[in-house]
């Protein structure tokens, strides 16, 4: 376990001792104000929600965003169970309950489950965020892809009547050579009676890093880094209120990409020099997200005894990754072999409908019934945009699901179960694989699957400030079949026979306590999270790719508190353990330990918040990962299992000042100036060859983090 410094000690034995303590006080004044969430398909207060709820606040991803302008990391602060941020563009690894999430953008999907490139962290800028939704574990409320919960991100709407104008500006440096961020917003609200209205813009360069040693940190120039980069974001949203109903318009065009400034330098193991960065100009265009999503959405609050929610969306999304001559790419009757450099590209188009009825008191007093109905239709597809040639063929996904769900309040008590039936098909047409396949022409099918997914749980409020609960719920997604179909090197092959589509059901089983009062709050559960048919991309003795279907479990326990010791002193803390295991092949023992790519380290977040001026406030938090060492000389093949993880200790300092001329926001990320190698890095880059039978590392993604950073931001108002 990583040895932690004096201060760092300090500061989060104080946290969780405190957050403990008030576990055990009784309330001084009144109960604190109730939290809402909408990610449940219906606005519902966390107490009565059977499960694990977190809500992070306005005020919290302000704070957060002084010290780095990265969703993920927020993510990773705040959300126990949410593995390392990567810093980069990439969030590979970046899981939740070491499972996938189904991350959101106002109740619109972002994700791309038929051929998960990883670039869905980055689809909005952070300052429409007002806050983020997460329902941790298993969940199929709003569709596939959240075998490990769902992240909603909700946006800004305006909250006074009357104009309101403001100007954002946000610097950030580490002191050194082209290390300059900086970000510019305009944000215009008005609200007049009924009629409301919310446009934004912003501009944003992010110079390059340096790690604690001073060194420039790597540079991803293929799957696509968030230095050395720029970004837009337009945002609209639109609103009018029709007596008990409401029609909202929302529209968000957001796009980062690579400056393509410069080259990454080879980690030198030898010496413990990290991969680093040189002015340079990689090949081909540099890497990029362009996400355009957009959702009109119907309201109607009295109708038939109920509440009405219609939304229509759609989203188009395009990740383009860095080029390179990788031997998949060869074709020699392009260019001599070796020589041809190549870029793939990730497009992803949806549109769907999502509706939602709920009425209370249904039949018998307390009885709420929920009904709903979902399309979706999703067509991805993955292609090489340099020579315009197919590597995944376009994937046409259809769902129809409906939906229904039951709850019942007596009292303290709110007991809660539904179900949901699943009805998908893929279609898919004849496509040639790449050269290297051997230029394969595959027949192109249908491949359909219904499945009834379900939940059930229940929250007993036993104290004005306490209450338990237990819940079971299902999440479902489906496997990356695109690894597949692109992979296909043996002739006379078919869509038909290449993949099962049954889809992958995990189940979490959940028991946790929670503690609200005015003081504070603590929290602490314990998950059980299952999964039958999990996937593992394999090469059969053919030289076909196939999904085996491995069983997964997941178990994992998570505690936070937070205690208000007095108006302007609080003190919070979290600790969370996943331990996941899996199987090398269908059928064997599972005795393999879930490596980085799908699970984070044991991680402890703790720190002070303190209004020292009445207009002034201070953070100061830690944060502590901790050693991972798993398989220790287990192979599959010719490939290690093992992975090897030193943690790390980082402190981070925030504050901010309510000053005449706007709001004043100053940050120092990793304030130590520790040198450190991210989790991810670390873990998987070790492996073995047949050849040497020794172990090496991948030196082009041995990354550092970032070193001291300072951040300066002002908003103005008028």
């Amino acid at each position: 376990m990583t040895a932690l410094n004096p201060l760092t000690r300090a500061v989060a034995l104080a946290c969780l001792a405190l957050s403990g303590s008030a576990a055990l006080a009784q309330s001084a004044g009144e109960p604190m104000k109730e939290v809402v969430v909408t990610a449940t398909r219906n606005s519902k207060s966390v107490d009565k929600i059977p499960g694990a709820v977190t809500v992070i606040s306005p005020r919290e991803l302000e704070t957060q965003y002084l010290l780095a302008d990265d969703p993920s990391a927020a993510l990773a602060t705040y959300i126990p169970g949410y593995a390392p941020s990567r810093q980069k563009m990439s969030s590979t690894g970046e899981s939740l309950r070491g499972r996938n999430a189904l991350i959101l953008l106002d109740g619109v999907p972002q994700t791309n489950p038929l051929r998960g490139g990883m670039r869905e962290g980055y689809v909005a800028d952070t300052a429409i965020i007002e806050r983020v939704e997460v329902i941790n574990g298993a969940s199929a409320m709003q569709g596939m892809g959240a075998t490990g919960g769902i992240i909603n991100y909700i946006t800004k709407s305006p909250k006074a009547d009357g104009t309101t104008q403001s100007i954002n500006v946000r610097m950030a440096s580490q002191l050194r050579h082209d290390s300059l961020d900086w970000k510019t917003g305009y944000t215009l609200q008005h609200k007049s009676g009924d009629f409301d209205l919310l446009a934004f813009g912003s501009i944003q360069q992010r110079g390059l890093g340096y790690d604690g040693k001073g060194r420039p940190l790597g540079i991803e120039a293929v799957q696509g880094d968030t230095m050395d980069s720029q970004g837009t974001d337009l945002f609209f949203k639109i609103g009018k209120n029709f007596g008990d109903q409401r029609l909202q318009l929302t529209v968000n065009r957001f796009r980062m990409e690579g400056d393509g400034d410069y080259m990454p330098v080879n980690a030198n193991f030898a010496t413990g020099t990290p991969t680093s960065s040189t002015p340079g100009t990689p090949p081909g265009a540099p890497p990029r997200n362009d996400v355009k999503t957009s959702s009109l959405e119907y309201r109607h609050n009295d109708l038939l005894g109920g509440s009405f929610n219609a939304q229509l969306f759609k989203q188009d999304f395009a990740s383009l990754y860095g080029a390179t001559n990788t031997t998949t790419f060869q074709d020699a009757a392009i260019a001599p072999k070796g020589t041809l450099y190549d870029q793939s590209e990730v497009v992803a188009d949806k549109y769907g409908a999502k509706m939602t009825f709920v009425r209370p008191n249904t039949l018998v007093e307390g009885m709420e019934f929920t009904a709903g109905l979902d399309y979706l239709r999703d067509r991805t597809k993955q292609w090489l945009a340099g020579t315009g040639r197919t590597w995944v063929p376009t994937l046409d996904f259809t769902s129809l699901a409906p939906f229904t769900q039951l709850e019942y309040e007596i009292g303290p008590l709110t007991v809660r179960g539904g179900v949901r039936h699943e009805d998908a098909k893929l279609n898919v047409d004849t496509y040639t694989t790449l050269a290297a396949y051997g230029s394969r022409l595959v027949q192109g099918g249908q491949r359909s699957f219904t499945k009834n997914v379900k939940n059930i749980g229940a929250v007993w409020r036993f104290n004005q400030n306490w209450s338990a609960f237990v819940s079971s719920a299902e999440g479902f997604g489906l496997p990356d079949v695109g690894l597949v179909l692109r992979a296909v090197n043996k002739p006379g092959q078919s869509v038909d026979q290449l993949f099962d589509m049954q889809p992958v059901v995990t189940r979490n089983n959940e028991i946790g306590v929670n503690w609200r009062g005015a003081m504070g709050s603590l929290g602490a559960s314990f998950y059980d999270s299952r999964s039958k048919l999990g996937t593992a991309l394999r090469v059969n003795a053919a030289g076909i790719g196939q999904l085996d279907r491995v069983p997964t479990t997941v178990r994992g326990w998570e505690i936070s508190g937070e205690l208000r010791a007095s108006k302007t002193l609080s003190a919070f803390g979290s600790f969370a353990r996943t331990m996941g295991k899996t199987a090398t092949t269908a059928g064997a023992p599972m005795d393999v330990e879930l490596g980085a790519r799908s699970q984070g380290p044991g991680k402890l977040v703790a720190g002070t918040n303190w209004q020292f001026m009445p207009k002034a406030n201070l953070r100061l938090q830690a944060t502590t990962l901790f050693d991972r060492d798993i398989n220790i000389d287990r192979k599959m093949g010719t490939t290690t299992l093992e992975e090897h993880f030193n943690g790390y200790t980082l402190l981070d300092l925030a504050g901010s000042y309510d000053s005449p001329w706007g709001k004043l926001g100053v940050g120092i990320e990793n304030l130590t100036d520790r040198q450190y190698v991210g989790y991810y890095p670390q873990s998987v880059n070790v492996n073995y060859t047949a050849q040497t039978a020794v172990s090496y590392k991948d030196s082009s993604s041995y990354f550092a983090g970032r070193g001291r950073t300072l951040s300066v931001s002002l908003t103005r108002s008028f």
